[in-house]
């Protein structure tokens, strides 16, 4: 008896079962999905990992539903395993039962057991209304917080994502989306029943919405670039908080080099505005530097960047912003920031050139001081590596919190020479305190040989010439790394942020 046979009429069932579930909400719904420029979920998943890569599974949840509205499984993404679920949209609106409830845990379960990388594809309508009673069964949210501090998670958001489904976004370490994409609550019907007000999908939640609110960080025009930044912003971390970050092989762009350009970038008068993106380009390896969050809170620059080859985040004032003040979008999102960098052991890097934290009534009505305080405590409990340079000026509270105060942890403090600090500017003292001109200009002078007194006095490591920046930070980058001595391991954090 051939007992292959036998083996004909099961295996040709599950392939047509598998068949089936390839087909999604079928060709029609596919066809209109891309019609509208986008990928489907399958399409999505290939486009992010490595060809040839995926590995799925659950592909039989939901019976007659095809994968249950998400597509789940592993691949590897620049040749390191990562966890990957996809929301259906051409099926049943990528809503979400039981079984995807089911999936979903899996997936992060999975990430956390393995300590790889978990990405989310979002473009679902939340819980399936089908009736169906979950009982005591867990959530996937609860797996999915655990991922939090201990594997990468990044979110995006390519459609209209409602309910249970949008929240692993704003638990995310990093969340993007589409120009097509929208993020809320609820979704415009259930806005319309519940309170009457008629709103689009993209006023209620479209990038013009979430990228101000902060609740998506990064926005792009296709899906196609969403997975590339997808690609690209993983580049920068570890597989896990058990691992340290990725060290690219030595080439001409990773060497010491003198900084000269930032003679003329940076001006010598306080009063006089640059930008700090600029600096960037010049003091780390290249300027293909990664930004976050680049549309809001725009007083500060969080960015991945490389030096010597090392990954690096660097947390920056920007003078063109508010004069570099510090406001209280602007220091949540560096506290969010500074606090996925220490997770994963990512050397963070203060280029400070503030007067301070933003001052007014409306800056304390958006919580300035609470929200100072949260990148305050974040920057200080801080395990990793830390450097900072003070390039003009960094004034009360809003030094602080870029971290320059004496016994913070730092590996290494620099100033250029003339940086001022203190309580606040010698301008704002005078106006201040009334002073006649005879002690104005007597303030303005020890405002401008303040640094040699704090260097006088260990306030800083040393105060270095602007064109010796990128070699200092790399030369203390490369002493200071020298800490990882013992296996990485997840941050305890035992603080409350404020």
């Amino acid at each position: 008896m051939n007992h292959a046979d036998t083996w004909d009429e099961t295996l040709d069932d599950l392939e047509r079962r598998r068949t089936r579930v390839l087909e999604m909400g079928g060709p029609e719904r596919v066809a209109k999905h891309r019609g509208k420029g986008k990928l489907d979920a399958r399409a999505r998943i290939e486009h992010l990992l490595d060809p040839g890569t995926f590995q799925e599974f659950g592909t039989l949840v939901g019976g007659a539903v095809a994968a249950d509205a998400i597509v789940a499984g592993s691949g590897l993404i620049n040749g390191i395993p990562v966890m990957v679920g996809a929301e259906d949209f051409t099926t049943l609106a990528g809503t979400i039962a039981p079984g995807s409830n089911a999936k979903r845990y899996r997936l992060a379960e999975l990430a956390v057991r393995d300590r790889v990388p978990l990405v989310m594809l979002l473009e679902g309508a939340g819980f399936r209304p089908t009736g169906d009673h979950y009982g005591r069964t867990p959530t996937d949210l609860l797996a999915q917080a655990q991922c939090s501090g201990k594997v990468p998670v990044v979110t995006a958001v390519l459609g209209p994502s409602a309910g249970h489904g949008a929240l692993i976004a704003p638990v995310a370490d990093f969340a993007i989306m589409s120009r097509q994409g929208a993020i809320f609550t609820a979704g415009p019907p259930v806005v319309k029943m519940s309170t009457g007000e008629d709103v689009s999908k993209e006023d209620l939640g479209g990038p013009e919405v979430a990228i101000p609110s902060g609740v998506v960080h990064n926005v792009c025009e296709t899906d196609e670039e969403v997975l590339e930044e997808i690609r690209r912003y993983l580049s920068y971390f570890p597989p896990s908080a058990w691992s340290y970050p990725p060290v690219y092989l030595a080439d001409a762009s990773t060497e010491p080099r003198a900084t000269p350009e930032l003679l003329r970038i940076v001006s010598r008068d306080n009063r006089n505005s640059y930008d700090m993106r600029a600096v960037l380009d010049v003091v780390f390896d290249d300027t293909d530097w990664f930004e976050v969050q680049p549309g809001h809170g725009t007083a500060v620059i969080c960015a991945l960047a490389h030096l010597g080859g090392h990954p690096v985040a660097v947390v920056a004032n920007q003078p063109q912003v508010l004069a570099g003040s510090i406001d209280a979008d602007a220091a949540d999102k560096a506290a969010h920031f500074i606090m996925v960098a220490d997770s994963f052991h990512l050397p963070i890097i203060f280029l400070a050139d503030n007067p301070g934290m933003l001052p007014g009534s409306e800056s304390e009505r958006e919580g300035v001081l609470r929200s100072g305080a949260r990148m305050f405590v974040a920057q200080t409990a801080a395990t990793t590596l830390k450097l900072h340079v003070t390039l003009r000026k960094a004034y009360g509270f809003g030094s602080m919190v870029m971290s320059l105060i004496g016994f913070d942890g730092q590996a290494g403090t620099f100033a250029y020479p003339g940086a001022t600090m203190g309580a606040m500017s010698a301008a704002a003292l005078s106006n201040a305190s009334h002073a006649e001109e005879e002690l104005a200009a007597e303030l303005r002078e020890m405002e401008l040989t303040a640094s040699y007194h704090s260097a006088e006095h260990m306030g800083f490591d040393e105060l270095i010439r602007p064109e010796e920046t990128r070699n200092t930070l790399l030369r203390s980058l490369q002493r200071g790394i020298y800490a990882r001595q013992a296996a990485a391991q997840p941050v305890g954090r035992t603080v409350i942020l404020p």
